[in-house]
């Protein structure tokens, strides 16, 4: 008994000393919402799902597709003149005026930070003329973006049998979204007054709903950079939200939550991801690759961008890669030019692909002078048409660039 006491202690003592450095992978958290993801910005890399493809209404989580479009087609100091549709639309809204002049900075406030329906109504006529040309819009601009599963009928999320999209497709949309500066500063602002206008004497306060950015509630997250929620009776729940933290970013989206818990769901999903992966930079813009040599021709292949993965942080597996198949002997090539593409496979999968550039320059005087050249006329009689017709058009290459 005292030697099966003693052995026991000992296990236990082996098994927590080193516990501390190992980053053993959590189980994934439990979530109300049907549709939900974590995903990784820098890399689009789907870290959790649950349906991450079924397609629901998403309420008011459609304003960050509003959002997206306004930044990207205008300018915060533009003015906008109210028709007279907004300030007539259901749910919530500002009290905005027929006629009412304000700047698109101030719309957006109202869209984003209090979810405004008569705010993303007024920015859509503003860019595209009516809400069904904006409409359309907004689907070009998510199938551009990779989501498949949506279709937008309005800017506001106001309940559409045929207004739909899916966890997957609201994070790619939230992806695009956050790599706008002006964006986080608006969505992590707690509160705006838009100031009198033409048609309100008043200023106008608008607060933000987003619980992850407000310091004094149970729901603060450190980090939180941005985040919209969506409720409608039909809709039910919904939330997209993203968070930096050490230098990575993640996005979490949830979809059609009956049990309004999206915001300690959002947490658990984001420690999830941030306790168990880690983005890691394979190659920096600038960096060489690797070197082709061949036929005595040496090019050093430096990468065009930079290149990240994610990985578990207990991984220790290398990503390799594969260059595509490219004789460089007969290219004509300056130093910067794309010469090859890798694709970066990590425990079998691809995980993309780098345009390589060449370190060097290869020129027509190189070719000519190189040895691939003499042993395709001496040592292989069956080349020397072949080779005479390349030196006959290498030559005229030459003669049209100085000539023409």
């Amino acid at each position: 008994m005292k030697k099966t006491i003693t052995f026991i202690l000992l296990l236990l003592l082996i098994c927590s000393g080193n516990s501390y450095n190992v980053y053993a992978k959590e189980t994934p958290p439990s979530v109300s919402a049907d549709s939900a993801v974590v995903l990784d910005a820098a890399t689009g890399q789907l870290l959790y799902s649950k349906n991450p493809d079924s397609a629901y209404p998403p309420a008011s989580t459609t304003k960050i597709m509003t959002a997206l479009l306004t930044l990207e087609n205008t300018n915060l100091n533009d003015k906008v003149v109210i028709g007279k549709n907004p300030p007539a639309v259901e749910g919530t809204r500002l009290g905005l005026y027929p006629g009412e002049e304000m700047t698109v900075r101030d719309l957006l406030y109202g869209l984003l930070l209090a979810s405004d329906n008569d705010c993303a109504e007024a920015l859509a006529e503003h860019i595209s003329g009516s809400m069904d040309k904006f409409a359309v819009k907004m689907n070009i601009r998510a199938k551009k973006l990779g989501a498949e599963n949506t279709n937008f009928i309005n800017p506001t999320g106001l309940f559409n049998e045929n207004h739909k999209t899916s966890a997957r497709d609201l994070s790619l949309i939230m992806r695009a979204l956050s790599k706008i500066p002006e964006y986080s500063k608006i969505a992590t602002t707690l509160s705006y007054t838009i100031p009198p206008t033409n048609k309100s004497t008043q200023p106008r306060t608008v607060w933000n709903e987003n619980k992850l950015v407000q310091k004094q509630s149970m729901y603060y997250y450190s980090g939180c950079e941005g985040g919209k929620t969506g409720y409608t009776i039909q809709s039910l729940h919904s939330y997209v939200a993203t968070a930096t933290r050490n230098g990575e970013t993640l996005i979490v989206a949830l979809v059609h939550d009956k049990n309004k818990t999206f915001f300690p769901d959002s947490i658990s999903l984001f420690n999830f991801g941030f306790n168990n992966f880690q983005l890691v930079k394979l190659y920096s813009k600038g960096d060489v690759v690797t070197t082709y040599n061949k036929n005595k021709l040496s090019v050093p292949l430096i990468a065009a961008s930079d290149f990240y993965y994610v990985k578990e942080k207990d991984d220790k597996s290398i990503p390799n890669l594969k260059l595509k198949n490219e004789n460089l002997s007969f290219k004509l090539f300056k130093a910067g030019d794309v010469v090859n593409k890798a694709t970066i496979y990590f425990k079998g999968t691809n995980i993309g692909a780098l345009n390589l550039l060449s370190g060097v320059s290869h020129d027509e005087k190189q070719i000519l002078n190189s040895d691939i050249i003499e042993n395709m006329v001496i040592k292989n009689k069956y080349i020397i048409p072949a080779a005479i017709l390349f030196l006959a058009a290498i030559a005229v290459f030459t003669i049209k660039k100085y000539i023409f």
